[in-house]
């Protein structure tokens, strides 16, 4: 039998980049993917990282929140907002422990976090799973899961009848807010930058900017969630766009 190489067929290996300043956290989750058939490649710094992500495609971010020179924060925000990978699964490690670091690291566009120490175990289970998602690039352009009813927490959206439901009371929304709406909520922890959510949505108008998708999010936000200033439902993914919350 024939290998691959041998006729032509070569499948694509997973590329990972580990940005960690410890050697030895480094080298272990370094080894690990590469026992899970990733080809990886390593940064001890946050300037060395950004180099690295705005050269190349990577097919996952494991990004440390602590870093010399440039912070993990940082560094998440930039991976957002540079196109080559805007839409990489990002898993940050920290050491702190405290929700609101959590949460500001997952609102800064990780997708998922790990606290250090971690088991191995964890650390693959959560690569697996953050491999397994689609990503926003890939996913096809008509807005949501056709046809799909999706319900979350008090929230229910009916794709055929085109309608919200908040804790079983019908809430108004316009086509555009729906359609943001499904979208999003139909792909959880996905991050959307602007310019998808315009392709996506707004495919027939020429006459919109960024800033439409602003203006839909702000007035979504304001018929669902219970405090704008601390949604629960559409988190903001500073300097790229939106993302849905995972559940």
């Amino acid at each position: 039998m024939n290998s691959a190489s041998e006729t032509g067929i070569a499948q694509k290996v997973a590329r990972a980049l580990v940005v960690e300043d410890e050697a030895n956290i480094r080298e272990l989750v370094a080894l690990h993917l590469k026992l899970e058939g990733l080809a990886v490649l390593s940064a001890a710094a946050g300037d060395e990282a950004l180099r690295l992500v705005g050269a190349e495609r990577f097919d996952l971010v494991v990004l440390d929140l602590m870093l010399p020179k440039v912070d993990g924060l940082t560094v998440c925000r930039a991976i957002r907002r540079e196109p080559i990978n805007a839409d990489v699964p990002i898993l940050m490690l920290t050491a702190r422990r405290e929700e609101s670091d959590k949460v500001l690291g997952l609102e800064s566009g990780a997708d998922d976090y790990l606290t250090k120490p971690f088991g191995v175990r964890e650390l693959v289970a959560r690569v697996r799973a953050l491999l397994r998602r689609p990503r926003a690039s890939q996913i096809a352009a008509s807005p949501g899961l056709a046809g799909d009813v999706i319900t979350v927490g008090a929230l229910r959206l009916d794709p055929a009848r085109r309608q919200v439901q908040l804790d079983g009371q019908v809430v108004e929304l316009t086509p555009q807010e729906f359609d943001v709406l499904y979208l999003l909520a139909g792909h959880p922890g996905i991050v959307f930058t602007r310019e998808m959510l315009l392709e996506r949505v707004w495919t027939q108008e020429t006459h919109v900017t960024e800033r439409s998708v602003d203006t839909v999010v702000k007035r979504l936000r304001q018929k669902i969630e219970a405090d704008t200033r601390e949604p629960k439902y559409i988190l903001t993914v500073w300097g790229t766009g939106y993302k849905f919350a995972d559940a």
